[in-house]
């Protein structure tokens, strides 16, 4: 059920498997273990219930469908020829949390154009997401390697881009 970079390159497995076209979903069903889970869980329900209430239960659950393939495709672009299931939720979440971090933090004005001022936060953010993840699978020593830091940044990505769309979405008519 996990996600094989190299099948989305088009090799073959030799036992019958989730199509994998599919399996960016079906990873996010599957997880190293109970911390892995209850991790997963908790920052679901933490940043995931502030987000549903800003963008709606269906934008909720297209950011999260577009987070979890945009983070198979940023895994599978860092190394398309990988054989390791990466497996987890994790990327997708990290959509949630890019989301999140937009609709609840406050870009400071160092121009006069909101506009530029939103977009410096954006790419702080993404900045500051990016060298939280490195650390983290720096700090995770061997069990680093096992940590899909291109999932996480492809995942973050994704909200950061859809969380302004499907804000203007669901207040059009406002």
């Amino acid at each position: 059920m996990g996600f094989i970079p190299i099948r989305w390159s088009g090799a073959d497995l030799p036992f019958a498997a989730v199509p994998a076209i599919l399996t960016p979903l079906s990873a996010t069903l599957v997880h190293g273990g109970l911390l892995h889970l209850a991790l997963n869980l908790l920052i679901l329900l933490w940043c995931g219930t502030l987000v549903e209430r800003v963008l709606g239960i269906g934008s909720m659950i297209l950011l999260y469908l577009v987070a979890a393939y945009t983070s198979a495709l940023a895994q599978w672009a860092v190394d398309p020829s990988a054989v390791t299931p990466m497996i987890g939720a994790s990327g997708a979440i990290a959509g949630i949390i890019g989301a999140f971090a937009l609709s609840f933090g406050r870009p400071r004005r160092f121009v006069k154009s909101n506009f530029v001022n939103q977009l410096i936060n954006a790419v702080w953010l993404l900045a500051a997401w990016i060298v939280l993840q490195l650390m983290t699978g720096f700090l995770g020593g061997t069990q680093g390697l096992m940590i899909a830091t291109p999932a996480h940044v492809g995942g973050f990505v994704a909200g950061l881009l859809l969380q302004r769309p499907l804000l203007l979405w669901r207040y059009r008519g406002a």
